[in-house]
């Protein structure tokens, strides 16, 4: 049978890093490129969590920044739902290319 090792955890945060950092390029609506990066942010907790359970697993370590990554995580997507909320109210569409609130109109 298969045993799951070290290089199956790294080759699943490289692809989910990928997939992120795609949708993070290719992406226009500010929603999908809130959600690219939080897969790339998953990635990096994958990588902490298997990092830290294959070369020691009595350190916290790799816990303790997961936690972190995690909070900044939340953070992250509450501060831009609130940009995107008020991108909506404010004009139509959440396509960044568009969006002209912070130009100097005088």
């Amino acid at each position: 049978m298969l045993e799951v090792s070290l290089v199956h955890y790294i080759i699943l945060s490289a692809l989910l890093f990928c997939i992120g950092l795609c949708c993070v390029m290719v992406s226009r609506n500010l929603l999908r490129i809130f959600m690219g990066i939080e897969l790339m942010l998953n990635a990096v907790n994958i990588n902490l969590a298997a990092f830290a359970y294959f070369c020691d697993g009595m350190v916290l370590g790799g816990q303790v920044f997961i936690l972190f990554v995690m909070a900044i995580s939340v953070c992250e997507m509450a501060i831009g739902l609130v940009i995107v909320v008020a991108l909506s109210r404010h004009s139509e569409n959440i396509d960044v290319n568009s969006q002209d609130v912070l130009e100097d109109k005088q």
